[in-house]
């Protein structure tokens, strides 16, 4: 059985919208939500960039059950003390209701600190480093590091009664591999089905454990070309593989190079069709691949109609069920 959540974008929709839309979503039987870290949107279209953090607190209180996950870089726009203090504080109210996922983020969110943003092997160095300042800091130490972060006699006082788990983000088989060295479970993004399967074996024969999440990226409108249009306008600044989308470090950089993106490609990245049918399908498909919970992404503005229709019309048609407590000691690699 799979959880199926609601993922709540910050890019694309104000704070307060997008917390009327989780409150939403568990009522319609969607049982997981996650949301975006991002300092800036993708596009000058989407327009928005609420703070996650502040939104997790206010979303957790004003919902029953869900448990929600954020996905965060370390490293450089936060300290990695600054996120495990965050990380704890959450995970103590409300406690096996939170987890994070860790990457090594992108140039537009990144550069505002105005430090110079490193190579890929570097950054994922960084990455190692804040992960492990980080365990050590929710397990009750005091942590004093010197390398691609500094640290100087940090300690939480307030730490939860059970550790979340930090969930390794991965895009691709290589870092699906390297995060199963230190993550509590695994979360990508909707591919064809082979690349899916070679990401997750690369995790599971790299001893990764924990459960495996998606992020899904669709389109659902009446109309078959509304949906399109709809893709095409909110989602065309993502369909770049990396290194560009890694690299690229404002939203008008990416309208640029964005501005001859044909809804075709668009189709490539996001699942699009008016056919709630052709939606189940592809749902139950990730759940058949092993993912434990799948992240709805509803690429429009306007979530209500999506949670309404996807809450009568697909959930009742897959096997949903409601995740595990957000533990870290169930899945801690070893």
């Amino acid at each position: 059985m799979t959880a199926y959540g609601l993922h709540a974008s910050h890019e694309q929709i104000p704070p307060a919208d997008l917390l009327d839309a989780v409150t939403h979503a568990e009522r319609a039987g969607f049982t997981a939500a996650m949301c975006s870290d991002h300092f800036s949107p993708w596009s000058v279209r989407q327009g928005e960039s609420g703070f996650a953090w502040s939104w997790l607190g206010a979303a957790l209180q004003a919902t029953d059950r869900v448990p929600f996950g954020v996905v965060n870089a370390p490293g450089q726009r936060y300290h990695p003390a600054i996120v495990a203090q965050a990380v704890a504080s959450l995970a103590a109210m409300y406690p096996g209701r939170f987890w994070a996922a860790l990457g090594s983020g992108e140039a537009s969110n990144e550069h505002i600190t105005g430090a110079r943003w490193p190579r890929k092997d570097v950054r994922n160095a960084r990455l190692r480093e804040c992960v492990d300042v980080i365990r050590a800091l929710l397990a009750g130490e005091e942590v004093s590091h010197d390398g691609l972060v500094t640290v100087d006699r940090a300690r939480l006082w307030t730490l939860p009664a059970e550790v979340p788990p930090l969930i390794g983000a991965a895009c691709s088989a290589a870092t699906a591999a390297w995060c199963a060295e230190w993550a509590d479970g695994l979360i990508t993004v909707n591919a064809p089905r082979e690349r899916l399967r070679e990401i997750i074996g690369a995790y599971r024969d790299a001893g990764g454990r924990g459960p495996l999440h998606l992020q899904v990226h669709l389109s659902w409108a009446p109309d078959e070309a509304d949906a399109t249009a709809l893709a095409h306008d909110q989602w065309r600044t993502n369909v770049h593989a990396p290194p560009v989308s890694w690299d690229l470090d404002s939203p008008e950089l990416f309208d640029i190079v964005s501005e001859h993106v044909g809804p075709e490609q668009v189709a490539r990245t996001v699942n699009i069709s008016s056919d709630l049918g052709r939606h189940t399908a592809w749902l139950q498909e990730y759940a058949d691949l092993g993912f434990d919970a799948v992240m709805l992404h509803h690429v429009g503005r306007e979530l209500g109609p999506f949670i309404d229709v996807f809450g009568d019309k697909v959930l009742p048609r897959l096997d949903v069920t409601r995740p595990v407590p957000a533990t870290a000691k169930e899945f801690r690699c070893v």
